[in-house]
């Protein structure tokens, strides 16, 4: 899951990208990019690290210019060296720039037909790169020494033919504008909208609603499915279908984990759909246990917050902040390795006694992955004096990889892999365990929302793949690329490459 930003402006956009990045910071912690355009020049900046850390005053003042895009790294299979830091370059045809959240599940099969027919070299681990590489090969096949929009939308009409996956992209191309382009399912998120200032019209494409309102930009809308928006360097709009047999199936887990919930995606506001989240799992614990004997709701920071506070209306018993946060370390699910995340959650939270002492609390999260956090939180609680420690999951049972862009760890990493909701209860050591059902968490993002969904991508829940691409050939290829010691050989050989730079 990365975070993206394209901006076109009346003047300098530096500023601008750098604090829409911060805004999408939850997005991505591994990397940070920006590339600006000036006349017939890119400027761009771009390596390993938080985004207030990538960027020093020195970066900013080089960056120039009134056209540009931002990107945030969040890694998935590939490595997390800074050479696969974004946007990414290709000199040919005119200079194109391009950041991408999503991935490509075809990306082998591409790699070999770009090489073969194509003749273009890939240089990194990275399948931005490879989309970057078929969009410009496309557009060079046009043969077309100006492009116009409807050649750029030619072009991306082809990339949808090639490519297979999830995926939202940002390409500036030097001198001519920026276009914003999402997959035929709409699986990875994308929006858009503009700001009116003395000097004219000005646009914004991010991933999410929330980087437009923090920079005073009023949304348009999402881009659809399929759909190509262009801003040429006179600062005109322009877009088109690009997939005809498109369908609005987004990513679920947006809704439960990743994105923002002050946003809005494809109509549904984030913020609700917790809301209403908290409320079926209510009901849900109503109809298993009317009799419950729970004293307290707590939620375990941050994104479960607003699911157990409705979740503890619902029930009619008290919520209260059992945990309190560092907000210095990162989002545990993003970290790329076990040891790291385990570490990190001691250093993360610490438990407030007076809130479990003697008390039967109900612990909330938004979701369960590997069960190492909860587990050692259910341990925090009941060393804080918890009587019994029930653990609700706003989410349904995470049991199977996600392909199209979200590092979910393998089936075998997966703690709800093969196991029934007792075994996992048993296993976290939770006295009782109650998830989601999926059907209530598509009801909570639709109901109210006057959006039509042709349905959502589901497979970390329920096993299928909406692309209908994936064999167990795949899933046996990702399941070693994500295991936590191919990461570990990746980190190796990144550490041998830096040695052997700074020998030199």
């Amino acid at each position: 899951m990365c975070g993206i930003v394209g901006i076109a402006a009346k003047s300098n956009v530096n500023q601008a990208l750098y604090d829409a990045l911060t805004v999408l910071q939850h997005r991505g912690q591994d990397a940070a990019g920006i590339v600006t355009c000036a006349d017939t020049r890119f400027y761009l900046r771009k390596d390993n690290g938080l985004v207030r850390d990538v960027f020093r005053t020195r970066h900013m003042q080089r960056l120039m210019g009134n056209m540009g895009i931002g990107h945030i790294r969040y890694p998935t299979a590939g490595s997390s060296s800074s050479a696969e830091a974004q946007p990414f370059y290709v000199n040919s045809p005119y200079g194109i720039t391009l950041a991408h959240n999503g991935n490509l599940t075809n990306v082998e099969k591409i790699k070999e037909d770009l090489f073969k027919a194509d003749l273009r070299h890939i240089n990194t681990n990275s399948d931005s790169e490879v989309l970057l590489n078929v969009f410009a090969h496309e557009l060079h096949a046009l043969k077309q020494l100006t492009p116009s929009p409807e050649h750029i939308f030619q072009a991306i009409s082809k990339v949808h033919q090639r490519c297979e996956g999830g995926y939202a992209v940002i390409a500036m191309l030097v001198g001519y504008g920026i276009v914003g382009f999402r997959d035929p399912n709409g699986i990875r998120p994308m929006v858009f909208g503009e700001r009116q200032t003395e000097a004219g019209t000005e646009y914004m494409i991010a991933s999410e609603s929330v980087a437009l309102d923090a920079l005073g930009y009023k949304v348009i809308r999402d881009v659809a499915p399929g759909e190509a928006i262009f801003i040429d360097a006179e600062g005109q709009l322009h877009s088109q279908q690009c997939a005809p047999a498109s369908k609005l199936q987004p990513c679920v887990f947006e809704f439960v984990y990743f994105a923002r919930p002050d946003s809005i995606i494809d109509g549904s506001s984030v913020y609700k759909a917790r809301l209403k989240m908290g409320e079926k799992l209510a009901d849900k614990i109503l109809s298993e246990r009317p009799d419950h004997d729970i004293d307290v709701v707590i939620p375990i920071p941050d994104t479960s917050r607003t699911s157990a506070l409705q979740l503890a209306n619902r029930l009619g018993v008290k919520f209260r902040e059992g945990f309190i946060k560092n907000r210095y370390i990162g989002r545990t699910f993003i970290m790329p390795g076990q040891t790291e995340r385990k570490k990190s959650v001691k250093q993360k939270l610490n438990a407030i006694d007076l809130e479990f002492r003697g008390k039967n609390v109900m612990l909330v999260d938004d979701s369960i992955v590997r069960g190492t956090t909860c587990k050692q939180i259910i341990e925090m609680a009941r060393d804080a004096g918890a009587k019994k420690v029930y653990f609700a999951s706003a989410a349904p049972a995470v049991r199977y990889p996600n392909v199209y862009g979200i590092d979910m760890p393998t089936a075998s990493e997966l703690i709800a892999h093969g196991r029934t909701d007792e075994e996992i209860g048993t296993l976290i050591g939770a006295d009782w365990l109650v998830y989601q059902d999926l059907n209530d968490l598509i009801g909570s993002v639709t109901e109210g929302c006057k959006t039509r969904f042709d349905g959502f991508e589901c497979s970390v829940f329920d096993g299928k793949y909406i692309t209908g691409n994936i064999d167990q050939a795949y899933l046996d290829r990702i399941e070693y690329d994500r295991s936590d010691a191919a990461k570990a050989a990746r980190v190796k050989s990144d550490n041998a490459i830096i040695d052997l730079h700074n020998d030199e």
